[in-house]
């Protein structure tokens, strides 16, 4: 499980006998393998991993320079995993006991997450800090998860096991945290490693950025294989000479499910680069698509445009993204500028716009619900704004001149699901309308797990997930148009609002329900957390001491900048429960700042 750094030198076009890394080269896992191709189709995923272990293909792991520093074949990887799980075994642990993984873009995560599996257990993703000045709300937020999942082992890598350990002070049911090295030294115990059953949880997917109330996804082998099989047969048409490369962070489910599990149930080859490293050099990973000829590439919009921003002439002489066939579009909301602004930019590069996917998912529905038609591009219609608000209705816009929202086609759901959308009092709604959207499916979660409030909230009678979205149906395809909840996405990551308003509550001049946050984008998808606040000081130092204050204590604690108002008291609206209604909220912000014809007109609201 050692790692090696040697500049990547060898063509990938081709399939070769793989030979085990050195410690003076290694060589990436080639494009084409030994192995017959197989689409899914497995019932679980470590029979996925042992078919898969039979080729030459499987995971590479890239230096922010672009220098291959690791790789994993799916040989070494199930080799590694099934000795990793010989050593979990001997904690003896019941069968679907939790276990805790500090998700760093590393070979040492995918290890233990399916070593967890072998070993009968179930793994879950803890993300990495966003930013290391909020040591005491990342070590919380660690603390939150290892509560609510009851996890009986945690591990973390050198860098991270210090966060680790202390927010694993107060979490009773724990047995045991280290490092994957201090694993490996565990003695191996002699036992039979039993088969997985479809109906075993396959792991739990943590959902927002929430510090107070986080909520894990129960995914089934049967519910993640039915998704995959999906992504891979109908979403993405794989097929053997397909490559992936991806920055996705492997703790978020577009990144864990889209970018490492999918490539193994199909055997092909994926290269990574880390968060951390794109958002430091974001062409670094058009560099790896370009020079590897990768043709299957996921992005958050906010992703593409980083790379935008970033790209100099100098740049796209040196790219060739010809080879880029589904570039998925996921994970927010995608506008269509943005995807205009990245094709024309990369356009000399090579870069098809036609090769825009994009789709809509979300962790309760394992990832996917729907996908585009792959090699169509993305679509969009043109909406009537005050239709869209007043009538709640997506008129196509027929005048010149009229105030315009436009919003893309998400594609049609995956076999086996449904989607409908419903007003507010639970009726379905016919196309065109604009209402909340629901999935119905066999890749929807159990629930959440040892959280049966949050899971009736969640899931309807018969089985349908209450996405939280708003959209409409067109032809039989899905638009969204905004969010109902109160999670407030910003640069693909998921920010409960709730969770803003009670650190502003903390505050001493702050009193409980008189805090209201909220997201507001304007016309290039560029999402503000704005927090209102009703406040009784009257003193100018005193009003910009808390303001200030409000903004670090928001920046630390999500990585993310906000816009804070004071307003007097009984400014903030409330709903006939007498509950404040971040959706008028919003709409008084935009009124009192003048910000109405700058602003998306459908983006949050009330569940």
């Amino acid at each position: 499980m050692s790692s090696t750094i040697i500049k990547l030198n060898a063509p990938l076009t081709q399939a070769f006998d793989f030979q085990p890394s050195s410690e003076s080269q290694i060589t990436p896992t080639p494009t084409l393998n030994t192995l017959t191709q197989q689409l899914a189709g497995f019932d679980t995923l470590t029979s996925a991993l042992e078919y898969a272990a039979e080729g030459i293909t499987g995971y590479n792991f890239y230096d922010a320079k672009g220098n291959l520093r690791s790789v994993l074949p799916y040989s070494l990887l199930r080799k590694n995993a099934r000795n990793l799980a010989q050593r979990l075994s001997g904690f003896d642990l019941p069968r679907g006991s939790r276990v805790a993984i500090i998700a760093d873009t590393s070979p040492e995560f995918v290890e233990l997450f399916f070593a967890c599996r072998y070993a009968g257990l179930v793994p879950f993703a803890m993300p990495v800090p966003v930013n290391l000045g909020s040591h005491t709300i990342y070590v919380q937020q660690l603390r939150g998860m290892l509560e609510s999942s009851q996890a009986s082992i945690a591990l973390a890598n050198v860098d991270y096991i210090g966060f680790l350990e202390e927010a694993a002070q107060e979490a009773t049911c724990l047995k045991w945290v280290g490092t994957p090295g201090k694993l490996g030294e565990l003695p191996e115990k002699d036992v039979e490693l039993k088969p997985n059953h479809p109906d075993e949880t396959a792991y739990l997917q943590f959902t927002s950025g929430s510090t107070r109330t986080p909520r894990g996804v129960v995914i089934t082998e049967r519910a993640l294989m039915c998704n995959l099989q999906g992504i891979v047969c109908n979403g993405l048409e794989i097929k053997p000479d397909d490559r992936s490369a991806s920055w996705l962070p492997f703790y978020h489910d577009m990144g864990l499910v889209g970018l490492v599990l999918a490539p193994m149930v199909t055997q092909i080859s994926v290269d990574y680069l880390a968060t951390r490293d794109f958002a430091i050099r974001p062409l670094q990973w058009l560099r790896l698509i370009s020079r590897n000829r990768c043709t299957v590439a996921f992005s958050q919009p906010f992703g593409l445009k980083l790379c935008s921003l970033r790209v100099r002439e100098s740049d796209l002489k040196e790219l060739d993204l010809s080879c880029w066939r589904a570039a998925g579009i996921g994970a927010e909301m995608i506008r269509p500028e943005t995807l205009r602004n990245f094709a024309e930019k990369f356009s000399s590069a090579g870069f098809d716009e036609n090769a825009f996917l994009p789709c809509y998912g979300l962790a309760e529905s394992t990832l996917a619900v729907t996908f585009s038609k792959i090699g169509t591009g993305c679509k969009s219609i043109q909406i009537d704004s005050k239709a869209l608000i007043d009538k709640r209705m997506a008129v196509r816009l027929q005048a010149d001149g009229r105030k315009q929202n436009e919003f893309v086609n998400c594609g049609r759901p995956l076999p086996g699901h449904i989607v409908k959308i419903i007003d507010e009092d639970g009726q379905q709604l016919s196309e065109m309308m604009v209402g909340s959207v629901l999935v119905q499916g066999e890749s929807v979660m159990m629930g959440y797990y040892n959280n049966i409030e949050e899971t009736s909230k969640a899931l309807k009678p018969g089985n349908w997930l209450d996405t939280g979205d708003i959209g409409f149906l067109f032809e039989g395809d899905l638009y969204i148009t905004g969010r109902r909840t109160d999670v407030i996405i910003v640069n693909g990551r998921n920010i409960r609002a709730q969770d803003i308003e009670e650190l502003a509550e903390q505050q001493p001049e702050v009193r409980s329900r008189e805090a209201s946050a909220f997201g507001v984008n304007d016309e290039d998808g560029t999402t503000t957390i704005v927090l209102v606040i009703e406040c009784r000081l009257t003193s100018v130092t005193e009003r910009q001491s808390l303001t200030t204050r409000l903004q670090q204590l928001v920046y630390m604690a999500f990585g993310v900048n906000c816009v804070v108002e004071l307003v007097p008291p009984h400014t903030l609206p409330r709903t006939s429960s007498g509950k404040l209604s971040r959706f008028a909220a919003r709409q008084g912000y935009i009124q009192r700042t003048n910000l109405t014809g700058q602003l998306s007109v459908v983006e949050s609201g009330d569940r």
